[in-house]
């Protein structure tokens, strides 16, 4: 278990582990592989320790990702350790979030999708395995080029089928599975 301040070193490597046996290692997003093994994922531990902070780090990396070059940074995982660790502030700013892609004119041109340790989707109950396509090691906001999603989706065949077989997926893994893949606390087990 890593300590309880972890550093940003030790943030990023939690995150990728997660990323490399669950998301790609579990095929739960098709679109993942790419981008990590041309190093396109560009990883951002923000500092913040308040929801304003972290609009700021949000506002400066959605910045960022639209003037990097595509080939460069694809995507980027705004990882917040310290901030929105319940599920429920974390939830109500990603209302935040859109706000600032509106106010910025990025809506439309990049989409934040979200992962928290304690991820609940609306129709499921904390405990259901479904929860962890969602469940990272911390706090994290994605943040995507919608053009690379457009890209992405017509170059995969049934790309409507993708959260269907994710849950089939996870429902196949059980919660014992989860654990063995060792990337966060399985459902049912939070301290």
């Amino acid at each position: 278990m890593m300590a309880d301040v972890p550093s940003p070193d030790e943030v990023v490597a939690a995150t990728r582990d997660w990323l490399e046996r669950a998301v790609i290692g579990l095929n739960l997003c098709p679109f993942a592989k790419g981008v990590h093994v041309k190093g396109q994922i560009r990883y951002v531990v923000s500092e913040a320790r308040n929801d304003e902070s972290l609009l700021a780090d949000l506002e400066r990396e959605l910045h960022a990702l639209v003037g990097a070059a595509p080939a460069a940074v694809d995507t980027t995982l705004l990882i917040h350790p310290w901030v929105l660790n319940a599920f429920d502030d974390f939830t109500r700013f990603l209302d935040l979030a859109e706000v600032v892609l509106r106010m910025h004119r990025l809506d439309g041109i990049v989409q934040v999708a979200s992962f928290h340790p304690d991820y609940v989707f609306a129709d499921t109950e904390p405990d259901d395995i479904t929860n962890c396509t969602n469940r990272s090691p911390f706090p994290t906001l994605h943040l995507l080029r919608e053009a690379s999603i457009d890209r992405a989706v017509a170059a995969f065949p049934d790309a409507a089928a993708i959260y269907e077989r994710n849950l089939q997926t996870l429902r196949d893994l059980g919660i014992d599975g989860w654990r063995n893949l060792g990337v966060g606390t399985p459902p049912g087990e939070n301290g």
